[in-house]
């Protein structure tokens, strides 16, 4: 997965990372260098989770009947922000918001 991003960062993409999607993959940081390297990169911005951002995604998991408040605030910041979605799970994040670009990695 690092190394796609990095290609599509390296091609000129910019990717957005939730900074609650960080906490959820940094389980052993000195095992995550190569992920630490490509946060650093150029073209990939972190998104921080405030607490207007926390409620809305607590209201919008609520109405999906979803419990993932990670996937939650990827699902409410793509929104925002009109971007497509990678993920391995697809189902979720579809159910959080049906009419998302999800692409499943």
């Amino acid at each position: 997965m690092v190394d796609l991003l990095k290609r599509a960062v390296d091609a000129g993409a910019s990717l957005e990372v939730p900074t609650a999607v960080l906490a959820q993959v940094w389980r052993d940081g000195p095992r995550h260098a190569r992920l630490a390297r490509f946060l650093r990169a150029n073209g990939v911005m972190l998104v921080d989770l405030d607490a207007e951002t926390a409620r809305a995604i607590g209201v919008m998991c609520g109405v999906a009947g979803v419990a993932d408040v990670f996937d939650g605030h990827v699902a409410l910041h793509a929104r925002r922000r009109g971007l497509a979605v990678l993920t391995s799970d697809p189902i979720d994040i579809a159910r959080l918001d049906p009419a998302l670009v999800v692409v499943e990695v």
